[in-house]
């Protein structure tokens, strides 16, 4: 090549990274809080606690947590809060009030009810007795969680359950849910001696954005207070998950967290009401019932035990944010990397085009794949998550190499029938397999997801910035590299009717203010353009 010919590609090539620079900084931005979420010369009041950890989780009726993992928590937790709340007495839960009056801390002991009334007998019957065993530490019974949100006992019946436990301790007694259930079951206001309300911003029918979620808790609270005059309202859970898919405008985030809880402390220090944030570690478990977001609603990180934001620092979204942006800029020199040997081996001029596609691809791949892998990290639960979105990601990583060069060699994007169809129909060319190989993944995953937000989309995430990483080089490739003749495959226009559809659905049933659903949702539509405009003949060779 001419010196004169590198011109295009180095300047495009700095302006990729520049971007890419750019876009790392404006997302990293840290903010600072007037007050710090954790503050340790001003404890928290109470914090709901669950001792699970890595694979340990409730839904397995035989686990059974030992005293000293129990032990090491409640001792960190005794650095930053003066009280921490169970929901049970099963899987060793029952050893909480001993070992927190070990390190100060008091317990508001939780009954866990259902529809077994056998079990829920046992439950009372334990924790009465831990109540008498521990008169200092113990402080107020909740009988009974969410019971009725879940529907799984009438109110009549919770209420005389309450009305038992009462009868057999001298300390107050409540029962606890979500706020719109104690206004439908106004009868349980009468068996408690304080109401517990639970107002989650996030996870109201209409989503609550996080800078609105503070004020949102205000109106709730001094709502109820004016619907049960006469009794303390205890705010028993209420925070904002850290990770996790977007509901509306309501967006999970670490920023966002800290922000939401910072506000209701401040408010409820101001307003001089007594609250129980949610919750005191991350519970991963929680992620098979609720998804991504389920699992990321403590102030402790569940893997490392650290505090997520501590006092007097910085918090950002990104505090890994300069190994992401190298990370980045490493992989946009690696596509026009690509791009140029395939060019030093079949020296010819391409259109101007082509190294535009190329910059587009390389640059947003180096923006997003930070981004894409914080995702993946928080996102993968069970085997199956973390195949399908590793696979999505290395799809991401190789879509822009692999375009690349095929833009520069003039290839067009592969079809199906060509890795899978008839021998004859099928490609000898490694790198057309491997892009064929690439798109038929992205295609596969995409399609599933379309379909996972259409039938069950509650709790599935958006995999926006894999998806993005790996459509877009697809689409500028099949814009300039388009075969002129052949038929348009079954499979290709099959998927592309399903990925047309699945974006229109989960784009009106998600709404406006959900940008990762409006993204995923454009990728979708990009990604069945592209394989709509698919041909089986393949030109140039």
């Amino acid at each position: 090549m001419e010196p004169i010919s590198l011109r295009t590609p180095l300047a495009l090539l700095l302006l990729s990274l520049s971007a890419i620079a750019a876009a790392w900084w404006w997302l990293a931005t840290p903010i600072n809080l007037a007050r710090a979420p954790i503050d340790p010369t001003a404890k928290l009041q109470c914090v709901s606690y669950a001792p699970f950890r890595g694979d340990q989780s409730p839904l397995v009726p035989t686990l059974h947590v030992g005293p000293e993992q129990i032990a090491e928590d409640l001792a960190q937790l005794a650095r930053i809060t003066d009280c921490v709340r169970t929901y049970s007495i099963d899987n060793g839960l029952d050893q909480v009030p001993e070992l927190a009056g070990k390190v100060g801390l008091k317990v508001i002991q939780g009954i866990w009810l259902g529809s077994n009334r056998l079990k829920n007998l046992a439950q009372i019957q334990t924790a009465v007795r831990l109540t008498r065993e521990y008169p200092g530490v113990i402080t107020s019974v909740v009988v009974g969680n969410e019971v009725l949100l879940r529907g799984e006992m009438t109110a009549a019946d919770l209420a005389a359950n309450i009305r038992s436990v009462k009868s057999q301790v001298t300390i107050p007694v409540t029962y606890a849910d979500v706020w719109e259930f104690w206004l439908r079951h106004r009868e349980v206001y009468e068996a408690v001696d304080f109401v517990t309300i639970h107002i989650l911003p996030y996870w109201e029918d209409f989503p609550i954005r996080a800078r609105h979620a503070a004020a949102h808790v205000d109106a709730i609270r001094k709502r109820m207070a004016v619907a049960f005059p006469g009794k303390e309202i205890l705010i028993g859970e209420t925070g904002w998950p850290s990770a996790g898919r977007m509901r509306e405008g309501a967006l999970p985030s670490r920023a966002n967290q800290a922000k939401v809880v910072s506000e209701i402390l401040a408010l409820a220090k101001r307003e001089n009401f007594r609250v129980n944030l949610i919750e005191a570690y991350d519970q991963p478990w929680k992620r098979q019932l609720e998804g991504t977001v389920g699992g990321y609603w403590g102030l402790i990180d569940a893997v490392k035990r650290a505090v997520k934001y501590p006092a007097n620092e910085a918090i950002s979204n990104y505090p890994r944010w300069k190994l992401q942006m190298g990370s980045g800029m490493g992989l946009s020199i690696l596509v026009f990397g690509a791009a140029w040997l395939t060019l030093r081996r079949r020296p010819w001029t391409p259109r101007p085009a082509a190294w535009v596609a190329v910059a587009i691809s390389a640059t947003a791949a180096g923006i997003l794949l930070g981004v894409a892998v914080d995702k993946m990290l928080y996102e993968s639960y069970g085997i199956g998550g973390w195949l399908k979105w590793g696979a999505l990601l290395a799809a991401g990583i190789a879509s822009p190499m692999l375009c690349a060069n095929a833009l520069m060699s003039g290839r067009a994007l592969p079809t199906f029938l060509e890795l899978v169809g008839p021998r004859e129909q099928r490609t000898r060319s490694v790198l057309t397999f491997l892009l064929g190989a690439v798109l038929l993944v992205t295609t596969l995953i995409g399609a599933e997801t379309a379909l996972g937000f259409v039938f069950d989309p509650r709790y599935k995430d958006f995999p926006f910035a894999a998806l993005s990483m790996a459509v877009l080089p697809f689409w500028t490739l099949m814009a300039l590299n388009r075969p002129q003749e052949g038929t348009r495959p079954i499979a290709e226009a099959v998927f592309a009717g399903v990925l047309a559809t699945a974006a229109l659905y989960t784009g009106f049933n998600e709404g406006k203010d959900n940008w990762q659903s409006l993204w995923t949702c454009a990728l979708f539509v990009l990604l069945a353009v592209t394989l709509w405009r698919a041909r089986a003949v393949q030109i140039p060779k």
